[in-house]
């Protein structure tokens, strides 16, 4: 895999009470990509980790997202949205997508580490 390029991941979070139980709580996720290098890249495939308040662990790999693998051209932005269940607060989740350039060069573009979490005062939504 090729060095990594330059490429921004951000996420928002937003917890979804209306389809969450005591014991699954449902999180809506926000994600958008941008392309600050000069070179298209396509997103091939993603590497999710999640944890869940109580500990346990589980990877959730596949290719694309939504259904898709977005062509990143110079200066382009990509946003989609999905959802995770956890079975305990607060949850944990981090990943990276795989890129690949015109020339087959693939690398890894890192998801930094985000709380799924509800602040209990006031039910608010927590970013990043």
């Amino acid at each position: 895999m090729s060095s990594f390029p330059d490429i921004s991941v951000t996420v928002q979070v937003q917890h979804v009470p209306s389809h969450s139980t005591p014991q699954r709580q449902l999180f809506a996720y926000f994600i958008t990509i941008d392309n600050h290098s000069d070179e298209s890249w396509k997103l091939l495939s993603r590497h999710w980790d999640i944890t869940s308040g109580d500990g346990q662990q589980f990877t959730v790999e596949g290719e694309g997202v939504v259904g898709e693998q977005p062509l990143l051209t110079p200066g382009a932005q990509y946003t989609y949205n999905s959802f995770v269940t956890v079975d305990a607060l607060p949850g944990r989740m981090e990943g990276h997508y795989v890129m690949q350039n015109a020339w087959g060069e693939q690398t890894r573009v890192p998801i930094a580490p985000f709380r799924l979490d509800v602040l209990p005062e006031s039910g608010e939504r927590l970013l990043n």
